[in-house]
């Protein structure tokens, strides 16, 4: 997984450039029409109902704005809310507070879903050893953010990105000549260079469950697409040996069948690529 050191870049690095984006050479609506010295006030509705996140990354985002800027939380991060709630006030510049606006509240209402979901998820996973992880299906550019949520709504960060993890798929194994083969080839890779990277295969079938338990050095099988009672079969092959993490197209009417099958994670993708955003506004007081 990455550093704290990596996470903080990605986070300095998400802001850059949404400010950037989104302001270029200057907020020209709030300079035609407001002195620079006006001060205000105003305060983040919740007009939904769901699991609150983002908050911490919207201090961020405020102070990044303006330094001196002032932020009063009312509601922490993971915390349930409902409509009519005040996450937060904040009292600045007005300048300060129309420019940081819309970055706030696109990452929060964004983010809150995503935790929504994720502890949708997990509380369906309740009084079974199966946690739920997140995927590399995110949003280009957000990803920090994206997996922040979800950890925040209860999940577990799957690898971050192609660089934190080895993850030999489909395609790894069709291209390198075979199971065996990817698995050989990749031990002597991470000799040769020195890297010391966790190894997760897929298995398309139990033929090829079989065959990776040949093999050590392995961290996580991957069961993909398999019935319940190949996935229950597949878990009693695997008897331990290595963790097991159970994909394809599980949705939230066979996750827990899936996790009664004794499976150690759940991956889904549908935590960030299918999320409705949190309905959030920001207005002066």
């Amino acid at each position: 997984m990455i550093t704290e050191a990596q996470f903080e870049k990605e986070l300095e690095l998400i802001i850059e450039n949404a400010i950037r984006e989104d302001v270029g050479d200057g907020d020209h609506s709030s300079l035609a029409c407001i002195p620079a010295s006006v001060t205000g006030k105003a305060q983040l509705l919740v007009k939904d109902e769901g699991v609150i996140a983002g908050v911490a990354f919207a201090e961020r985002v405020f102070k990044y704005v303006e330094p001196s800027i002032k932020v009063n939380v009312l509601i922490e991060d993971g915390t349930v809310v409902k409509y009519g709630d005040v996450v937060l006030t904040v009292e600045g510049t007005s300048h300060a507070i129309l420019k940081a606006e819309r970055l706030v509240l696109n990452v929060m209402q964004r983010m809150s879903a995503i935790a929504t979901k994720t502890k949708k998820y997990t509380d369906l996973l309740s009084g079974t050893n199966t946690k739920i992880l997140d995927t590399r299906k995110t949003t280009p550019g957000i990803r920090a953010l994206e997996k922040w949520a979800v950890k925040i709504g209860g999940g577990v960060n799957h690898r971050f990105a192609l660089y934190d993890m080895i993850m030999l798929k489909d395609n790894h194994i069709d291209f390198a000549g075979g199971i065996t083969k990817a698995i050989d080839k990749t031990h002597a890779y991470l000799k040769e260079t020195g890297k010391d990277l966790k190894i997760i295969i897929e298995a398309r079938d139990l033929t090829e469950i079989r065959e990776i338990l040949n093999s050590d050095g392995i961290h996580r099988i991957l069961i993909d697409n398999f019935t319940f009672e190949d996935t229950r079969k597949a878990v009693m092959m695997i008897n331990g040996k290595c963790q097991t993490e159970s994909s394809g197209g599980i949705n939230e009417e066979t996750l827990r069948s899936y996790a009664e099958c004794g499976v150690d994670f759940i991956s889904s993708g549908a935590l960030t690529h299918s999320v409705y955003n949190m309905d959030l506004s920001l207005k002066a007081m």
